[in-house]
């Protein structure tokens, strides 16, 4: 089976989750490994929308240059077509599907009015300078929406589809389910055979003296 990411250079060169999958439950196994695989057709977002989720998600996530990238726009968009929500919303705020559409199209309004171009279409730093716009709002209005609860549906939907993903796995050296493999070398900096040391040094705040 192809890894999550075959050749993968990262902070944990030569570490593959999906190596691990004869170790997970079948259901489990299922469920993950199906997220490498082709994923259905965008269901939700129409095409402009989808152009506009596309350039935000990269600019959250900063994924532009990744490859092969997690298909976090297509996870995002299952989960909003099947009515698949966190089940709970912002009182002052539409149901999350609703409100997904509305900011998109407030980030496009934003971009013509600021650059004549929709979202997708400026430059990356525009992007990113339009974005920063609503995060630096806080709790203030944003086309209708307080914007920090807006800052908070994006991001929210963009980190759980990221980090259900075994690409973004590999890119953390987290080893992926336990059941019912279990582990045996339980501690701080142990490492279980499989798990590959962060290729960085860090310094720990915790273990400096104050």
């Amino acid at each position: 089976m192809t890894g999550a990411r075959e050749g993968y250079r990262g902070r944990f060169p030569g570490f593959d989750v999906v190596s691990q999958a004869g170790t997970w439950d079948p259901a489990t196994a299922g469920v993950v490994l199906g997220r490498l695989g082709p994923l259905p057709e965008l269901r939700f977002f129409s095409p402009a929308e989808q152009a506009a989720a596309a350039a935000l998600l990269d600019q959250l996530l900063g994924l532009a240059d990744d490859e092969p990238r997690a298909p976090v726009l297509r996870l995002i968009d299952a989960r909003l077509a099947d009515r698949q929500t966190d089940g709970w919303r912002y009182a002052d705020m539409p149901e999350d599907g609703p409100a997904w559409r509305a900011s998109l199209a407030g980030l496009d309004g934003d971009a013509a009015d600021k650059y004549g171009a929709g979202f997708a279409a400026c430059p990356a730093p525009d992007q990113a300078a339009l974005v920063q716009a609503v995060q630096d709002l806080g709790a203030a209005d944003w086309r209708g929406m307080v914007a920090s609860h807006v800052w908070s549906l994006w991001t929210r939907y963009a980190c759980t589809a990221f980090y259900s993903h075994p690409l973004a796995w590999n890119e953390i050296g987290f080893p992926g389910p336990a059941y019912p493999r279990g582990y045996k070398n339980a501690g701080v900096g142990s490492l279980e055979p499989f798990e590959v040391r962060d290729s960085r040094s860090w310094d720990d705040p915790v273990r400096k003296e104050p």
